[in-house]
């Protein structure tokens, strides 16, 4: 027990880093490369911005208190992991925001070229996103919604996230009366809604192995054991030898595949392996299936 309790202490741990760590990334982002051209984003955050370049309210005030308003209507939705991990990213992020503010205000990063910010700002703070919304967390505003709506239809992350920014950065022009800033904060959106998708489902996507080997018990163990994924084994033979073989069907995340081809390589090397991407996989280990259902308590 008290094993156990130490690997999920260990690994809560090391979650938590990664979300400090990403949301350094796209807190950066965002002072470095697209507040000091003044470059509207979406969500909260370009809210927050749009507020400040109208009425001079700092952005980490604006942003923290819309935020904790939006956590509390999503708490009963997302529940408290999802709000708890928000709030602690939510309070790292306003609090870089401010120290990031006062470094890059006054000597920002490419200050005469506003299109390259956009690529590289936008990039940043969609991967800071991403990663994020894997460890059940978010920076906060549209992304929070987009968790709200995909805990129950099978929605691109991205394509919710664009949907709730655009109206918002087109609003910044009433702050900014500059439609060339407004235009640089669609690039943005677009830059950041790919990066999203890519990191939220692609690097996080699903794969399919049929591993056909004559120590298909044995390879199949090792995956048991090493990388922590289930085996079928499919009763096959060879249509010209006619000699019967083990085959193993396994579906794993996309991450996982370089240990399923060391762990075969290492048992047996001419082994036949073929792997192939699919979509939409669920139950234990993955995703739940979203069918429009009501939540149920």
């Amino acid at each position: 027990m008290s094993e156990n309790i130490k690997q999920k202490t260990f690994r809560e741990f090391k979650e938590f880093l990664y979300i400090t760590l990403t949301t350094t990334v796209g807190s950066f982002g965002w002072c470095a490369f697209l507040l000091p051209h003044k470059i509207p984003i979406g969500g909260i955050s370009g809210l927050a911005s749009v507020i400040f370049w109208g009425i001079d309210i700092p952005i980490e005030y604006t942003y923290f208190i819309l935020n904790i308003i939006l956590l509390l209507v999503a708490l009963k939705v997302l529940g408290w992991r999802f709000c708890i991990r928000t709030i602690y990213t939510v309070f790292i992020f306003a609090t870089l925001l401010t120290l990031f503010q006062r470094i890059f205000s006054a000597a920002p990063l490419l200050p005469t070229n506003p299109f390259l910010s956009c690529i590289i700002g936008g990039i940043l703070m969609g991967f800071g996103m991403g990663v994020a919304l894997q460890y059940n967390a978010s920076t906060g505003g549209s992304d929070v919604i987009a968790a709200m709506i995909h805990k129950y239809r099978n929605v691109s992350l991205g394509k919710i996230i664009l949907s709730c920014d655009l109206v918002i950065i087109t609003s910044s022009y009433l702050a900014l009366h500059n439609w060339e800033n407004v235009i640089y904060g669609f690039v943005v959106l677009f830059v950041m809604t790919f990066v999203v998708d890519y990191v939220a489902n692609g690097m996080n996507g699903s794969v399919q192995f049929f591993i056909v080997s004559d120590k298909w018990e044995e390879i199949g163990h090792k995956i048991n054991n090493k990388v922590q994924r289930g085996c079928t084994v499919i009763d096959a033979h060879g249509f010209y030898t006619g000699k019967t073989v083990g085959m193993l069907f396994i579906i794993a995340r996309r991450s996982e595949s370089h240990s399923i081809y060391e762990t075969v390589d290492e048992i047996d090397p001419q082994a036949f392996v073929s792997q192939s991407t699919v979509n939409g996989v669920y139950g234990v280990g993955f995703d739940r299936m979203k069918v429009g259902r009501g939540h149920k308590s």
